[in-house]
């Protein structure tokens, strides 16, 4: 039966899949990459991944570390390009050591190293001769990246530095790869130099011995523990790291952009410190995308089951396919597009700062800081939506979505927590609301508060449900609500005391300004990518549906907004709920195949409910029968503590024991 329901949905589709498998993958050639890597891992047995929920956490350690050793060695053998490498490590969807020693600590010696460093340190790390992490965030310090406490003392004598713990809470705290890994970390420290204070900078240290893999004289490292989930990131080492009066050499100091010379004189260098902005931007990037990743995920998983599902309120054996998915199918969609477009954002970044051009630099932060924030919190709900959409099956491991959510969940913490990063964008908002008039007009995705005029006083001319479709009115809407918000938040400021009390008195108000502002970027981009041609029959009617409903869905939840601001009028509210309907029912039978259009295999949902041919309930009862508790018909422990109490001899039994 449920091979056969998840066919008729497929039969259903009004759109191309094969077409809209481009469209998402960001073209022709990604899509096959992809394809090519995801049937690599799943026809590789050293890749297989069904025992993971069954393992200790030390063997599911040396589990990732056998799956990276295998990995790195196709690599070499394949001759993969980085971009296949990583490609291959996403479809082994294992999170390790090498994500962090890849993903981070590489970027890092090429954002802050000399090129005589770089000519150093990268051909060792390309090669794995050295394995890195990035230390930054210390046991008491997270976020507040110029409160870290760790101290690198320039010693003339020796021409080093001396690095140094100073107390508990200045111990490197959560780095990924550091615990059990790594032989090198950046170490972000404090800068001390002729008795001054020059604040953080970053520091190469070797942790570990390259012959043995000890740690080094003066290095305390270990692993910091288990963490959230069954498996998820337990399969990474995050550790600790205390320093005990460390010596390494002036040339380990990453000197882009400063130096400090042999007589301790500290320098800077001819390169612009914005320069350093540009690997934020590209991890904040990244990050966007991985929530377009992971919430696709989810709601494959969701939707699938959804439509094998038989519980309340079907007729006539209908699929129950329940509308809550439809706003967060159009929301991973509307990240996929998103993250494009922070692509381009960070090319164009680049190329600006590259010619000493910085005017663009308050806003790129600004808006990258409140999409990351945006994004994951709303993907980490969004994956915990389609559990409890899965009903109880969706708490079951072999369900995949609790191990992908406890996987997910850091990003909401990890490159700035959510909560100062929406502050971030609201004291940016405030500032361009401050200046205008002045000559400092609004650019890039705030250029709209230069019509702050129009925005606060012209209110929303909706008469019919048709009218909500409209790119203009959505639009117009969006910067309305953010515009409203915003000059509400600079009236509350500016009535205060000082500044900075307004600005903590106002911070739930602000927090919503930014929500508001971030939310309307989102909407105006995905209507964005759908200017231009996209071919395949019927994709991009497809996804001017989903957007509708990406942009609906979020005025009807964020009613009180639109209401409060008086911009929109109560029956005008109810006017999107209908419409917000009747795209729900244009989306319910294409809903399966837009989640086949995410071309995720069997093996990377790693899900009973997930699965391509919706063979569901036999899955399940398969996976049940394969945990170790089941390997016997009589439970261990049996005799000793069910038996007496069974036979009422608990007590005779207990005083054996």
């Amino acid at each position: 039966m449920e091979m056969k329901t998840l066919a008729q949905e497929r039969s259903k589709a009004e759109f191309d899949v094969e077409a809209m498998k481009v469209v998402w993958a960001g073209g022709e050639a990604s899509l096959r990459l992809n394809q090519r890597m995801a049937e690599l891992v799943a026809n590789d047995p050293e890749f297989q991944k069904d025992s993971r929920v069954m393992q200790t956490r030390s063997e599911l350690l040396k589990d990732t570390f056998r799956k990276a050793a295998h990995a790195w060695e196709l690599i070499n053998k394949l001759h993969f390009t980085e971009e296949e490498a990583r490609c291959l490590r996403k479809h082994i969807d294992q999170p390790s050591y090498a994500d962090l020693h890849w993903g981070v600590f590489i970027p890092a010696i090429k954002g802050q190293a000399t090129d005589a460093q770089q000519k150093k340190w990268l051909p060792l790390a390309y090669s794995q001769a050295i394995i890195g992490c990035y230390a930054q965030t210390e046991l008491g310090h997270g976020s507040n990246v110029q409160r870290l406490e760790t101290t690198a003392t320039f010693e003339p004598s020796t021409d080093g530095f001396i690095v140094n713990t100073p107390t508990i809470a200045a111990t490197k705290w959560w780095p990924g790869g550091l615990g059990k890994v790594s032989t090198h970390a950046i170490v972000h420290a404090r800068l001390l130099t002729n008795g001054k204070d020059y604040g953080i900078h970053a520091f190469i240290v070797q942790i570990r011995s390259l012959e043995d893999h000890q740690p080094l004289p003066g290095i305390t490292v270990a692993d910091i523990g288990t963490k959230f989930g069954s498996r998820a990131y337990n399969s990474v080492d995050n550790g600790l790291l205390r320093f005990n009066n460390v010596h390494i050499p002036r040339e380990n100091m990453l000197m882009r952009l400063a130096t400090v010379t042999k007589e301790g004189k500290y320098v800077h260098s001819n390169v612009p410190t914005q320069l350093a902005y540009g690997a934020m931007v590209n991890v904040r990037k990244s990050i966007v995308m991985d929530a377009s990743y992971s919430l696709a995920r989810a709601v494959t998983i969701a939707v699938r089951y959804s439509a094998v599902r038989r519980q309340f309120g079907v007729q006539d054996g209908q699929p129950e396919m329940q509308s809550r998915l439809f706003p967060l199918l159009a929301t991973a969609y509307a990240y996929r597009f998103l993250g494009q477009w922070m692509s381009s954002l960070y090319s164009d970044t680049m190329a600006c700062f590259e010619n000493n051009d910085f005017s663009t630099l308050p806003e790129v932060h600004a808006c990258t800081a409140g999409l990351k924030s945006i994004a994951t919190s709303t993907t980490a709900d969004g994956i915990e939506e389609c559990r409890k959409l899965c009903g109880g099956h969706g708490y079951l491991t072999s369900s995949g979505l609790p191990d992908l959510f406890a996987v997910y969940v850091p990003s909401c913490t990890y490159e700035g927590d959510n909560v100062i990063l929406l502050l971030q964008v609201a004291r940016y908002l405030m500032k361009t609301l401050k200046f205008l008039g002045s000559g400092k007009e609004p650019s890039g995705t705030a250029a709209y508060l230069s019509n702050v005029t129009e925005l606060v006083s012209k209110n929303c001319e909706v008469a019919k449900e048709s009218d909500w479709i409209s790119p203009k009115t959505l639009r117009y809407a969006f910067e309305a609500r953010s515009a409203r918000l915003a000059l509400k938040c600079a009236t509350q400021i500016a009535a205060a005391s000082t500044q900075d009390e307004g600005f903590s008195e106002a911070s739930c108000e602000l927090l919503g300004a930014s929500r508001a502002h971030c939310e309307l970027i989102i909407v105006t981009r995905f209507m964005g990518a759908l200017e231009r041609e996209i071919p395949g029959r019927g994709v991009k009617n497809q996804l001017q549906i989903l957007c509708n409903i990406y942009a609906l869905s979020l005025v009807t939840t964020r009613a009180g907004d639109f209401l409060m601001t008086g911009y929109l009028s109560p029956e005008q509210v109810e006017l999107a709920k209908s419409q917000l309907r009747d795209l729900f029912k244009k989306v319910r039978h294409n809903a399966v195949s837009l989640v086949d259009a995410f071309d995720y295999t069997d093996f990377y949902l790693g899900s009973s409910l997930g699965r391509y041919d919706g063979n569901v309930y036999e899955s399940l009862y398969n996976e049940a029968l394969k945990d170790p508790t089941n390997a016997s018909a009589v439970t261990e422990g049996y005799t000793e503590f069910i038996r007496p109490i069974l036979k009422q001899q608990l007590g005779t039994s207990m005083s054996r024991l």
